[in-house]
């Protein structure tokens, strides 16, 4: 018991505390503590990276030897990342390299085919949530359309009231950009931050267990 529980939390009271207190102690010591402690992460994140590559082989491996359902995919899947992996070994990551020519031609598309398909569930689901049900959607779809139409050319062309000195719809949505988003944006960032601290406090003084298992 003592080794699976106590020992951890051991463990992770006194690395906490240490990394927290060398964070305010302006010495060299210090500082060689820190790199130390990073080295030891970087150590351990590549333990981890062999551990995730076996877990992803065994995991596919045993789909095709089951042949469960769309086991065709883990086997591309499984070709796909020997083929990287034994190109970027071979001939290298350089420009014209084959690893380099493949996630260029083949990757990049893919990605950019995903996000374009993405953009139309986004529409659809703007369309349902934008609708003026209320005065706060109401105000969500009124900050949405002139976001749209300020981010493109012909926002400014409509903008036909800039005689009557009123700011152009670019102006407004940069100003909705600057002010209320950048405000909602760091009052969200600091909530954030503040959830991180006392998750790390709860942690640090063995509250949070959950790392444990069981």
């Amino acid at each position: 018991m003592f080794w699976k529980t106590k020992l951890p939390l051991i463990i992770v009271f006194f690395m906490g505390v240490l990394m927290a207190v060398q964070y305010f102690v302006p010495h060299h010591y210090s500082k060689t503590v820190y790199d130390t402690y990073v080295d030891w992460g970087i150590v351990i994140a590549i333990f981890g990276a062999i551990l995730g590559y076996f877990s992803f082989f065994r995991v596919h491996v045993m789909r095709i030897k089951k042949r469960a359902p769309n086991w065709g995919f883990s086997a591309v899947t499984i070709g796909c990342v020997l083929i990287m992996v034994i190109s970027a070994m071979i001939d290298g990551k350089g420009t014209n390299s084959f690893f380099m020519n493949m996630f260029l031609y083949t990757s990049a598309a893919i990605n950019a085919t995903v996000f374009s398909l993405l953009a139309f569930y986004i529409s659809s689901a703007s369309y349902r949530a934008f609708r003026a049900h209320s005065v706060r959607a109401t105000a969500l779809l009124l900050a949405a359309i002139i976001m749209m139409l300020g981010r493109v050319p012909i926002g400014d062309k409509i903008s036909f009231w800039t005689a009557w000195h009123i700011p152009s719809i670019s102006t407004i949505s940069q100003w909705i950009l600057n002010s209320p988003n950048l405000a909602a944006k760091r009052a969200i960032t600091l909530g954030v931050g503040l959830g991180s601290l006392l998750m790390t406090l709860k942690i640090i003084l063995g509250i949070e267990k959950t790392y444990l298992g069981g």
